[in-house]
């Protein structure tokens, strides 16, 4: 007897919002990365305005790009082709709603509080607490009305996108948590529960994490179901689907270390995630050619579909992408990779090519059919292909080839065997022209954005209205039955016997137990979420038990309440943006910046500021470099301090107040985060800070001709910035028995001969070049 048959209709008005958002905040969010690129071309264009200087909108685009365009495209993927998967409307439209709302509301909090400074200063993960709590309430939210709709499906079988999703939102609420544990000392500040090493080390299994679980997985659940449809063709193979998923979700959350080669995070670490990432190319490439080879028979389509030409060019950028990912995570490669903007390109060629045209193929086949009329302009949706797809090309071979100019110049020594660019900022010269370039490629990919959401907005006027209720139908689930596992014969087709290991070896193959598993769905999730904890525990427990992963230094001592002040204040301009504070055991940096960082000197480092990118230089051994005046001069003007120098101007902490009485608060919650102040200093926190400020501020005062700084948060920085790596001092060598060479003649003389007195001198006069 058949199951008697159900009509229900689906809500395509969730889906609707989220198109509208994904267009929305896409074009946000590549305006500010517009903004963020022309400033580094020309300083000027940071405007003095604290709220748009570099280190605060950088942030801003990076959320902007992964949570609110990449994050709302993900929803209307979900909310779509959930449905039509499982035959069943959404498990409850106030939850649908809930999440919306909640979304965008999470989504503008940040656009207000990040340009403000208020941050956590880690990368992708910059929220604070209040925003941190909402994100998990309403990422739980969606994962009830997800689950609840699998619940009450009326289809058995779960496709491998619904694999997918699954995976995404079991791993992000893990990753998400645990990362962004911190402790509140105010409204909007919080200091994250981990300290140096530990902390660098959940910050990129986090991070890295992100990329894999909100921009791989996520994306490639769209493109297991957009991808077919737009091509009319089945997936290409059912079975390397199935070792496509598993392999790629336990192997991903193993990669983040290598993000850390040659810091101060122990190298069985980052050896352990470089391995595991190598391993990564092989079913990254399995999920790209499933892609790829779905078209087959309909490549003669692709020349005249822009939605098959968007795909094909995203799946292809993420074939590239996750073949340049393993190959950077090679240490001989990363040392001259990390911190140079070959990492920018990399993570620009899967966010605009991989997310975003999949994004964009994805919205052209959705809106004829959630706005039930053709879509008004395939002409317009062809033109926006072929100006996105030159804009990311001049994106890319401008940052390629300013990243591979950073990591040689960095690296090069001369005959002599000094540096050849001692200089940073002259290396920092040589890119200008290429960051010009890649603001004209990024300004043609957001007109390119632009036009789609002129397509969408005429598509949506000539919408019907109302729009017309379809009804579908479709038998109800009936209760599951058990079923003996089925087993291949145990003969061979001669009739003769087959040993047991080949007859289960037989049935893995076959999948057909992977079929069983698709229709329990608790079963699958929980498969999914062993596969991605178990590396996240097996590199994590040790990290944190094992002492020897981070040897203390008894002369590293916790940060004055005026120097701790100062390193907000340096968190909250974003300087972790430009700057790294991580000296690599390399010869071209021990010799640019000093001693290699030791990992005992970052376990009062409550968020850790290690840094992605040196956009300036390294500042882990500044502290003590240059004298006060020399760091004022330098935050009111850069470049009366260093000709050439792209770092914005920060005139208002010569002038905004600091607010001493938030310090006691501060300096508590380190206390209750285990570092070891004193219950007197905790007491005497304001008082403190004050008395040092003065000490400072009356010899600037002095010095600059200046009045009141002592009161301004220009001093608490320069104590933090002067502080920096001070506690370990390299021991003085016996000077080498005298060699005979010839004489160097002073034009010709390298910037990283030893001359600290004429830099020092130079530094007090306002004439120095070494910082940027």
């Amino acid at each position: 007897m058949s199951a008697r048959l159900e009509s229900f209709s689906y809500d395509d008005a969730i889906v609707r919002k989220f198109v509208f958002v994904t267009f929305f905040w896409g074009a946000v969010a590549m305006l500010v990365g517009l903004l963020a690129a022309i400033e580094l071309a020309d300083p000027a264009f940071n405007f003095g305005i604290p709220w748009l200087t570099f280190g605060r909108i950088r942030p801003l685009h990076t959320n902007a790009a992964i949570f609110a365009f990449a994050g709302n495209a993900i929803f209307a993927a979900v909310y779509y082709s959930t449905q039509r998967l499982l035959k069943t409307p959404m498990f409850s439209k106030l939850l649908s709603n809930i999440h919306f709302w909640g979304w965008q509301a999470i989504i503008v909090g940040a656009a207000v509080t990040l340009p403000l400074g208020f941050t956590q200063g880690k990368e992708y993960a910059e929220l604070e607490w209040p925003l941190d709590l909402a994100v998990v309430v309403i990422w739980v939210v969606f994962a009830v009305n997800f689950f609840g709709t699998i619940a009450k499906r009326r289809e058995r079988h779960l496709y491998v996108a619904l694999w997918f999703y699954i995976a995404t939102i079991i791993t992000v609420a893990l990753l998400y948590i645990f990362n962004n544990l911190a402790l509140p000392s105010g409204w909007l500040k919080s200091y994250s529960l981990y300290a140096g090493v530990q902390d660098a080390f959940m910050q990129w299994w986090y991070g890295h994490n992100a990329v894999a679980f909100v921009l791989t997985t996520p994306f490639l659940g769209l493109m297991y179901y957009f991808l077919p449809k737009a091509a009319e063709r089945p997936i290409y193979s059912y079975k390397l689907s199935i070792l496509h998923f598993w392999s790629l979700i336990f192997i991903y959350i193993w990669a983040g270390p290598h993000h850390l080669h040659y810091t101060a995070l122990p190298a069985w670490a980052s050896t352990l995630g470089m391995l595991f990432s190598l391993m990564l190319w092989m079913p990254s490439w399995g999920g790209m050619l499933n892609g790829l080879l779905t078209l087959r028979g309909a490549w003669d389509r692709v020349a005249a579909d822009p939605v098959l030409k968007l795909f094909v060019v995203s799946v292809t950028f993420y074939g590239m992408s996750t073949f340049e990912g393993p190959t950077l995570a090679i240490k001989s490669v990363n040392i001259l990779s990390h911190y140079t903007d070959w990492t920018i390109a990399h993570v620009h060629a899967g966010t605009l090519g991989w997310v975003g045209f999949g994004t964009f193929a994805m919205i052209y086949w959705l809106v004829p059919r959630i706005y039930q009329t053709e879509l008004w302009s395939k002409k317009l949706a062809e033109i926006h292909f072929w100006i996105g797809t030159l804009g990311i090309l001049l994106y890319l071979v401008a940052i390629y080839a300013a990243g591979l100019t950073q990591g040689l110049m960095w690296l090069a020594f001369d005959k002599a065997g000094y540096l050849k660019y001692g200089d940073f900022v002259e290396t920092t010269v040589r890119l200008i022209p290429m960051y010009w370039v890649r603001f004209i490629g990024g300004g043609l990919y957001l007109t390119g954005t632009l036009l789609i959401g002129l397509n969408m907005l005429m598509t949506w006027l000539r919408r019907p209205r109302p729009y017309a209720v379809q009804v579908h139908q479709a038998p109800a689930l009936e209760k599951l039955q058990p079923e003996p596992i089925p087993m291949p014969s145990p003969l061979t087709e001669e009739g003769l016997p087959v040993s047991e290991a080949a007859v289960k070896l037989e049935y893995f193959a076959s999948a057909r137990w992977h079929r069983l598993w698709e229709a329990r769905p608790v079963k699958l999730t929980v498969w999914v979420t062993i596969a991605v904890a178990f590396g996240s525990l097996f590199e994590a427990i040790p990290t944190f038990l094992i002492k020897s992963n981070v040897p203390t230094i008894a002369s590293v001592k916790p940060y004055t309440p005026l120097e701790l002040a100062g390193r907000d204040i340096y968190v909250a301009e974003g300087c972790y943006n430009c700057h790294s504070q991580m000296v690599r055991p390399i010869r071209a940096e021990t010799e640019r910046y000093g001693e290699y960082s030791k990992p005992g000197e970052f376990v009062y480092d409550h968020p850790f500021q290690w840094g992605s990118r040196r956009i300036g230089p390294d500042l882990q051994r500044i502290g003590g470099k240059y004298p006060d005046l020399w760091h004022l001069r330098h935050m009111a003007d850069p470049r009366s301090i260093t000709p050439g120098s792209i770092m914005p101007v920060f005139p208002w902490l010569l002038s905004d107040d600091l607010d001493f009485d938030a310090i006691a608060s501060a300096v508590r919650a380190q206390k209750r985060l285990g570092v070891p102040y004193t219950d007197e200093e905790i007491a005497s926190a304001v008082e403190l800070a004050r008395a040092q400020a003065e000490r400072i501020g009356r010899k600037l005062d002095t010095e600059s001709g200046m009045e009141g700084l002592e009161h301004t948060k220009i001093i608490a920085l320069i104590a933090y910035l002067q502080r920096m790596g001070t506690d370990i001092k390299k021991p003085m060598e016996a000077p080498p028995a005298p060699v005979a060479k010839p004489p160097v003649q002073e034009a010709q003389r390298p910037a990283t001969m030893p001359a600290s007195e004429s830099n020092v001198a130079r530094a007090a006069g306002g004439g120095s070049r070494g910082a940027s």
